[in-house]
Formats: C-alpha cells, structure tokens, sequence
C-alpha cells in the first residue's frame, strides 16, 4: 500500500512538473523580456558558483590524475595520463560535477527564494498587479543558467586538466610537454560536443525544476524547507539520469570524431 502511494505521488508530481514546464518554455521567447533581472540572476548564478567551480573542479581534476597516474604506472603508461584526464573531464567529470555543484547552491536558493515569496503571498500581490509571475521571476533565472552553466563547465574542466597537469609533473613525474600533447590529441570535435551539450541540458533541469518546487511550496516556513530539499535531490538524480541517457543515446553516434 505504502508503494502504491509512493508510485501515485510521483505520477502526480511528474504530471505537475510538466504542465509547470509547458508554462514556462511557452514563455521563454515572447515578451515582455526582464533584461536586467536576468544580468542581475547571471551574476548571482554564475559569477556567485565560480569559487565553488573552481575549488572543486582542481581538487576533483588532482584526485582523479593521482589515482590514474598510479593505475598507469602499473602498465607503463604514466605518459597518457593527459589522454585519460581529458577523454573522464570533459565527456563525464567536469559537466557533472558542475552540474551537481551548482544545484546543490543554486536549485536550493532559487526554491528558497520562490518559497518564500510564495508563502508570504509575494507572488500573488504579482499577479493581482497583473505580472506574470512565471515570467516575471522563472524565465530570468532559466536564461541566467542557461547562459552560466556552459560557461562554469568549461572552467571546471580548465582547472581539473590543469590540477591534473601539477599532479603529473611534481608526483607521476611526467614532462609537461607529453601531458599536454596527449591532451590536445583528445581535445576532439566529438568530445567538445558532448562537453558542451551536457550543460545546457542541465541548465534547462536545475531551472525548471527548482522553480516549479519554489511556485508549488505550501505549508509555511516548514514547507520551504521541505521543498528546498526535495529540490536539490530531484535535481541531482535527474541530472545523473540525463547524463547516462545521453551518454547511451548520443555518444555512440559521435564516436567517429572522437
């Protein structure tokens, strides 16, 4: 019975979510346009995750090169250690992990952000002055993340290469010169399509999913919260699903220019 219930409410909410998305991509190409409300959400979205981008992708990108260089050097093959970092940085590792970064920081704020004005009848005072609320505050912030989340993804994998590159030179002792080669062997056409499609796929679920969880809160403070938190989950398990659909579907299909 519980399982049933479980099943019905997901239905419901996958139901919601997309009328919610049909709202909101009908509204993405006609006016009125808020301009400065999206500048204003690019550099809150964008400019505000570049620390945590950057942080992460050169940790991320110096584990992952330690732990190939060590496995490399089983074989012998300490020298391709720039082909593995870029083939797992920028098909997989970089536009991932940008993707679960920044929903972790921006779905929580959007959902918050939107909660709150929910529960505070902000957004009601909006459409009872004849704004449309969906327009108003949704459609800025998915074109900020749209915009923002390529352009985060190319850092990370920027920082994480080049994290890579310190590993390789002070501990798997490589020369500069072979890690750098083998990484612009693998900067094929193939895998910068994938690099770059993955984000602005993602863009488009952290952007409709967070502010469909802030318009539909309900129950208060508490029910900010909770929706804040389902936000976040259901951003990150979707996105991990969309990168192994895309992975599945797409790369084969690319895998002549890689």
């Amino acid at each position: 019975m519980a399982l049933l219930n479980i099943l019905k409410r997901f239905a419901w909410d996958t139901q919601e979510l997309a009328k919610y998305s049909l709202k909101l991509y009908k509204r993405l190409f006609t006016r009125p346009f808020y301009f400065v409300e999206t500048v204003e959400q690019m550099y809150y979205l964008g400019v505000g995750s570049l620390f945590l981008v950057v942080l992460t992708g050169t940790f991320a990108g110096q584990g992952l090169a330690l732990q190939f260089s060590i496995e490399l050097a089983d074989f012998g093959s300490k020298n391709y250690l720039g082909r593995v970092m870029m083939i797992s940085i920028v098909r997989e590792l970089g536009p991932v992990l940008t993707g679960l970064m920044v929903a972790a920081r921006v779905a929580s704020g959007i959902t918050a952000e939107l909660g709150s004005m929910k529960s505070s009848e902000q957004i009601d005072a909006l459409t009872a002055f004849g704004v449309d609320p969906i327009r108003k505050l949704a459609v800025p912030r998915f074109w900020a993340l749209f915009v923002m989340l390529p352009v985060l993804t190319i850092v990370c994998d920027f920082v994480a290469i080049v994290g890579g590159y310190i590993i390789a030179i002070y501990i798997a002792h490589i020369s500069g010169s072979a890690y750098w080669t083998n990484v612009i062997h693998k900067l094929t056409l193939g895998n910068i399509i994938v690099g770059i499609v993955k984000p602005f796929i993602y863009a488009v679920v952290i952007s409709t999913i967070s502010t469909h969880m802030g318009f539909s809160t309900q129950g208060g403070t508490k029910g900010v919260g909770r929706s804040t938190t389902d936000s976040v989950v259901a951003c990150s398990i979707t996105i991990l699903f969309v990168n192994f659909m895309f992975t599945r579907l797409i790369s084969p299909l690319l895998k002549g220019i890689m």
